[in-house]
């Protein structure tokens, strides 16, 4: 198998090869974007397995099956009934291998079958090669490795404005932009949020409401939304949101994290308000999108540069409590937003 001349964008070269209808023989598959991997994966079984034969020409290993002797079998047989086969070897670090095992998998990768394709995916496991193992390294090149990464803002707005309209609905850019923010961004998230929303709204547009009514947020949107409000002055909307979190067993320590992590971007947002510059400017800085960054600096509107710092001294005190004393954690989490609104109160 000859070594790719050019790089180019791998997920598009997987996307021309599936329309030629002309797949690579070997393929690594890794990324947070599971949505996509799984994707792809059931199209390239789609185009090379057949339902009625596919039980003789698929083979799949993970590491509790995985040996190389099976594998090396799963390649050299020969497709029965059919033109292709496929196998699909899950979350086995080739670079973690045995000496022996590592030099034979080279061999193997730099000769499959015309008629095989060989998948490692990597969702538990992640895709880490050592580049310093020339001959497995060089073997693995021979293959596409796809990066299957969460999506840009705009292309999941896109992409959620047209499961919405399969299912004759309708939703703003706005609401997009929310749902994005409150799942966590990944295509696997908000795509089991469309089915509930959908199956929820009894309307052709969807509002904020439904949304609300049936998406449970994750950690940081709702300890965004929480400090959104402290910021607003909205204090016992504030408490009542971290209330929220805690029947939701989340552990305080995590939630600490992310109230400071928040309002670390709060207060970058301040001075770069200070500075005169925009939410562009702290989407570059902070790497989050662009509806969070808007409200971000709203919010940073809203509060002074002393109360940032302020923060920051409270939240640090609050972690060093609970990490040493008995006290209460959860108190500890409560004392820590009267305390912060008290700050906002006083400017």
């Amino acid at each position: 198998m000859a070594k790719k001349s050019a790089p180019g964008n791998p997920l598009q070269e997987l996307k021309q090869a599936l329309k030629q209808k002309s797949p690579a023989r070997l393929y690594i598959f890794h990324g947070e974007e599971t949505f996509l991997l799984h994707h792809y994966l059931g199209e390239l079984k789609k185009q090379l397995l057949d339902p009625l034969t596919e039980s003789f020409n698929f083979h799949r290993l993970n590491q509790e099956t995985f040996h190389m002797q099976a594998f090396a079998d799963s390649v050299e047989n020969l497709p029965m009934m059919a033109e292709h086969t496929l196998v699909q070897v899950d979350d086995v670090d080739l670079f973690k291998m045995h000496e022996g095992d590592r030099g034979r998998m080279a061999e193997i990768l730099g000769d499959i079958p015309e008629y095989c394709t060989v998948v490692f995916t990597y969702l538990t496991t992640p895709w880490k090669p050592d580049k310093r193992l020339k001959k497995l390294w060089e073997a693995v090149q021979t293959g596409l490795i796809v990066e299957f990464a969460k999506q840009d803002q705009r292309d999941l707005v896109s992409w959620i404005t047209r499961h919405f309209a399969a299912r004759e609905k309708r939703i703003s850019t706005e609401l997009c932009s929310y749902l994005i923010d409150i799942t966590g961004g990944t295509m696997t998230a908000i795509s089991g949020e469309i089915e509930k929303i959908c199956a929820y709204s009894g309307g052709e547009v969807i509002t904020r409401s439904d949304i609300d009514a049936v998406t449970e947020p994750v950690l940081d949107a709702v300890v965004f939304q929480m400090t959104d409000l402290l910021s607003a002055g909205r204090y016992d909307a504030a408490l009542e949101k971290l209330r929220q979190l805690l029947k939701m067993q989340q552990e305080p320590l995590a939630i600490l994290g992310a109230i400071g992590g928040n309002f670390r971007r709060i207060g970058a947002a301040r001075t770069l308000l200070d500075c005169g510059k925009t939410a562009s400017e702290l989407q570059a800085l902070c790497g989050i999108p662009d509806y969070p960054a808007r409200k971000t600096m709203e919010a940073a509107r809203r509060v002074s540069a002393a109360f940032c710092k302020k923060t920051a001294q409270l939240v640090v005190e609050t972690d060093y409590k609970m990490k040493t004393s008995f006290d209460d954690s959860q108190r500890l989490l409560e004392l820590l937003i009267l305390r912060l609104a008290q700050e906002a109160r006083n400017g």
